[in-house]
């Protein structure tokens, strides 16, 4: 027997993210995803207010609800503001997605304290952060965190030491959570590889994509999609750690 349905396209209607550092590149890409699968987005932001805005003023476009809200991930007392924002405007919270990073070139041999430190206080704590006052608005709707990673996590980069430290802590940090924060919220993690940027020097863009087995690098929908995987598919899906690299680490 044939048969021509299709089983149907989850989508977000009704529901509301908070994407961290949304206003430019992966995080934009995040935004716009889930605003398109028909959620409400806040994204947040730390120095890039006018590509914000212009990521907000997108989303509207799309015909959901979106701000905008300046926050430090680095600080407690503005992830707390932040997240207050995003509850009270939307009057409900079912996504987070701690996307906020910082990536830094650095010899492991000469790398400063101030360095290591500077690194891990924003892909490491600040995730913690806000996934801990997010918690109670997630747990009421049964919602869903989605951390991003790096394959710098899962492989050792020696001139990115203290990125990849930090990304790694990240994965294990996702898998505590998905374990810490059940059955209410499922906790997971994309791990993109090589991602083309419009910054992207075009001589280290052609070298990883001759190393990828898929002959590309990959784009920053290549890594919304997978957030957006997460974000609809079953709650049972927890803990997992989604490398999107188009087979660069194999």
């Amino acid at each position: 027997m044939i048969v021509d349905s299709l089983m149907p396209v989850k989508t977000l209607t009704g529901k509301s993210a908070l994407v961290t550092g949304g206003a430019k590149r992966i995080g934009r890409a995040i935004a716009l995803a889930l605003a398109r699968a028909g959620a409400d987005v806040t994204i947040t932001f730390r120095s890039s207010e006018s590509e914000a805005v212009q990521t907000m003023q997108e989303i509207v476009r799309l015909g959901r609800r979106a701000q905008a809200v300046e926050c430090d991930v680095r600080s407690q007392p503005s992830v707390q503001q932040a997240v207050e924002s995003a509850f009270s405007f939307h009057e409900r919270l079912d996504i987070l997605v701690n996307n906020a990073a910082v990536f830094e070139t650095a010899s492991l041999a000469t790398l400063s304290l101030q360095q290591w430190d500077a690194v891990f206080e924003t892909n490491a704590r600040g995730p913690f952060l806000v996934a801990r006052e997010a918690l109670p608005h997630l747990r009421a709707l049964h919602g869903r965190i989605v951390n991003i990673g790096s394959l710098g996590g899962i492989q050792a980069w020696a001139e990115h030491g203290h990125y990849c430290a930090s990304k790694a802590a990240l994965h294990m940090l996702t898998q505590a959570m998905a374990k810490a924060f059940a059955p209410e919220v499922s906790v997971n993690c994309v791990a993109p590889g090589w991602i083309d940027m419009k910054d992207s020097p075009d001589d280290q863009a052609a070298h990883f994509a001759a190393k990828t087995p898929m002959r590309r690098n990959g784009t920053a929908e290549d890594v919304a999609d997978a957030v957006l995987f997460f974000a609809t598919s079953a709650n049972f899906i927890t803990g997992q750690i989604l490398t999107v690299d188009g087979g660069l680490g194999l």
